[in-house]
């Protein structure tokens, strides 16, 4: 590729070549006639691939780059090398900034992008649904002026973003519980992030009233043990006298016991991984025990029936599966009256699964107390509990093992009619004989 310097020495001397030949044919005139003109022919196609430099400039796309000989190819061919290099460069940028936003729209937590006047530039998904706002409505508006809690106006305004703010009813339908905290960044641009908290602070919930109905359950027992146990020390009891207070202490000890072996119990279901596929329940002889259980519970007080309409067996792990079985069929006869009749009965159910149903004639339950029959410590009447010897975990227990074995517990009841508790297992665990 020749120089500029080597170029411009080429025209010269083409010039003076053919000036000098026509000179000879025609002439000093004809000479310097023939000179100018190509001279102007020169000048008019450097003009010529000057205007389209100039439009391609201006209107120039990837790879609409002419063809041309001599130092204008070589200016196409730098142009066409630089765009395909910004192009890959702008690509690359382009490829940068939607991973960037895709990374910002797949986090849990919920991003603002404020600028210097604390407008909204940008929001991901999460930051609509926990501030009830839309990115494009509300671009460019004051974020203060969009969420008017109190507590965050005075937080964005005092500038001391050390420590998140703590909002509540927050979104569309205040159903969140927000940690917000602010971080500056850049030309007084801030970021603004937010954490649901709403299953952290409905889990500290359930933990202060654990604790709260633990310390109270066992809080009864021990406060009535101390005071037999006074009893006992202060006053001069007959020898029957005092064996009937030692078994009012012993009555005591045993639902403290009752109580911390079902703690023990909800504890181990919670903290251990669901039960094997590979040990199969024998429903045929768990029933069998069931029925004796119940019998030695009711002394004769109740009727108690039995029918096993299913051969299926299933897959879990039997001292569980007893566990909840039990307890159902214990409740039963408990809040049964005497002369009531408890049912027990294992059949086929929808879908290929199995059923353990207990049926019973008790006083039955108000629809407004069954949804919440399972958690820990609820009782319809606790007087009632008390009187029958529950803790009120028992139906926690329960709810729990069917859980881990992938099934469901489902209750229905009327009041004066009865009550149904239903155990389902679902296919995937059912052995056929």
């Amino acid at each position: 590729m020749l120089s500029f310097q080597a170029r411009i020495v080429t025209i010269i001397l083409i010039t003076i070549v053919l000036g000098w030949i026509f000179s000879q044919l025609y002439g000093l005139v004809g000479g310097l006639l023939a000179a100018l003109i190509f001279l102007t022919i020169l000048l008019v196609h450097q003009l010529w691939h000057a205007q389209n430099f100039t439009k391609l400039l201006m209107t120039a796309r990837y790879g609409d780059v002419p063809g041309a000989l001599g130092i204008w190819g070589e200016i196409y061919y730098r142009l066409h090398k630089l765009v395909k290099g910004w192009r890959d460069q702008v690509l690359e940028v382009e490829k940068q900034h939607q991973r960037f936003i895709q990374a910002i729209q797949a986090s849990p937590n919920g991003v603002i992008m404020l600028n210097e006047d604390d407008q909204i530039e940008w929001c991901n998904e999460v930051a609509e649904q926990h501030f009830g706002i839309q990115a494009r409505r509300d671009a460019m508006q004051r974020i203060t002026h969009i969420l008017r809690k109190p507590a965050f106006v005075q937080y964005i305004l005092r500038q001391n973003y050390r420590d998140p703010v703590r909002l509540t009813n927050m979104g569309l339908y205040e159903q969140y519980s927000l940690d917000v905290q602010i971080f500056p960044y850049g030309d007084k641009q801030k970021l603004v992030l937010s954490q649901d908290i709403s299953q952290i602070e409905k889990t500290d919930a359930m933990r202060r009233d654990f604790v709260a109905n633990v310390s109270h359950e066992l809080k009864t027992p021990l406060t009535v043990m101390a005071g037999f146990l006074e009893t006992v020390q202060e006053l001069d009891l007959t020898a029957e006298e005092r064996q009937k207070y030692l078994g009012l202490i012993s009555a005591q000890t045993g639902r403290m016991k009752n109580l911390v072996d079902d703690l023990l119990t909800l504890a181990k279901l919670e903290g251990n991984p669901e039960p094997p596929i590979s040990q199969t329940v024998r429903v045929s002889q768990l029933m069998q025990r069931l029925v004796m259980d119940a019998e030695g519970l009711s002394q004769g007080a109740h009727r108690i029936r039995s029918e096993i309409l299913s051969n299926k067996d299933f897959l879990g792990d039997e001292a569980e599966i007893y566990s909840a079985f039990s307890n159902l069929v214990s409740n039963a006869i408990r809040y049964t009256p005497a002369g009531g009749e408890v049912t027990v009965i294992w059949k086929d159910a929808d879908e290929g699964g199995v059923e353990f149903v207990v049926m019973d004639t008790g006083p039955g339950i108000a629809e407004e107390h069954i949804p919440r029959l399972t958690e820990r410590f609820y009782r319809v009447d606790r007087s009632r509990s008390r009187e029958t010897g529950g803790t009120g975990l028992g139906l926690a227990i329960v709810k729990h093992v069917a859980t881990r074995h992938q099934g469901e517990l489902r209750i229905t009841s009327s009041l004066g009619i009865g009550s149904r508790f239903t155990i389902f297992i679902p296919a995937q665990r059912v052995v056929s004989e």
